[in-house]
């Protein structure tokens, strides 16, 4: 078990920080912690005056830059814009249990924006990342699959929990195969994942008549830890001594909560050939590649 603390973050004075999402719940405790260690830290959030606000209750320096998940178009106008080099980016946006709904590009709104969308915004910024690219993953992952035949819930009859499940476990499945190709390619980047547990955040709100599998709000709220216990999964994977491929969650029972440390994952999200495949089909679908040729000659 670790102890691991917000006190423990390393000083991060002239380092870049860049969280998806970090206006809100897990993401703005992780920007906050990160902003008060000293980074400078960019909130890449889809509504700039939510962003604004959570930016103004935060001590340091903190940007706030638009960032819709769910259009690829904007995806690369926030990469064109974000010209300066990245120390640290932080995949952690993300939608949960809606109803059926879809991206600007036509994908399942959960996969194409937990995953397809992540996966356009790490490899258009790769090129300009120096450290480590943590993305937010969820023990939801192991009711997940990947079901290659519709992917983007086309033909099937949509299961919004089946659909988010899907989409966390293409998160570690890109994990992996991000760590593997950084690996071949020489470069000193490494790719982690987190969990937060249970965290009452805006996410964990009600989404139409149900909250995971039925269990209500109240009842959430009696065993989720607030945003910033729930963050610190995310701010390990980002600054402890950890390998390539790693992934944290809370050290508490069933990892509900607790000090973070290293946890385990299911079988189908160490499926190498799996998270290749993934991998060009993610390509095929978003039209961003890895950028091999950029990594070999930095």
């Amino acid at each position: 078990m670790t102890t691991f603390a917000v006190s423990d973050i390393p000083p991060m004075a002239g380092r870049t920080v860049v969280v998806t999402g970090g206006n809100s719940g897990i993401g703005r405790g992780a920007a906050r912690a990160f902003a008060a260690s000293g980074a400078r830290v960019v909130l890449a959030v889809r509504s700039t005056e939510k962003g604004r606000e959570a930016a103004a209750a935060m001590t340091g320096d903190v940007q706030v830059r638009r960032l819709d998940l769910a259009d690829l178009a904007a995806i690369r106008a926030f990469a064109d814009d974000l010209t300066e080099p990245v120390d640290v980016l932080v995949n952690n946006a993300g939608v949960m249990i809606p109803p059926l709904s879809r991206t600007a590009d036509g994908f399942e709104l959960q996969f194409g924006t937990n995953h397809l969308g992540h996966f356009a915004l790490t490899n258009l910024l790769l090129p300009r990342i120096r450290e480590r690219v943590v993305t937010v993953a969820s023990a939801a992952h192991r009711s997940g699959s990947i079901d290659f035949d519709d992917l983007n819930w086309e033909r099937r009859r949509y299961r919004a929990m089946r659909a988010y499940g899907q989409s966390k476990l293409a998160n570690l499945l890109f994990t992996s195969e991000l760590q593997r190709r950084l690996t071949e390619a020489g470069s000193p980047v490494i790719a982690t994942a987190a969990h937060p547990g249970i965290a009452a955040t805006s996410l964990m709100r009600p989404t139409g008549r149900w909250t995971l599998r039925g269990i209500g709000e109240a009842a959430v709220g009696l065993v989720a830890q607030d945003e910033d216990g729930g963050a610190l999964p995310t701010l390990y994977a980002a600054v402890a001594d950890v390998p390539g491929d790693s992934y944290a969650g809370p050290g508490g029972m069933f990892e509900r909560g607790g000090p973070p440390r290293l946890v385990g994952r299911s079988a189908k999200a160490r499926d190498a050939e799996v998270a290749r495949r993934l991998w060009t089909v993610s390509e095929q679908l978003t039209g961003v590649t890895f950028p091999r040729a950029a990594l070999q000659t930095a």
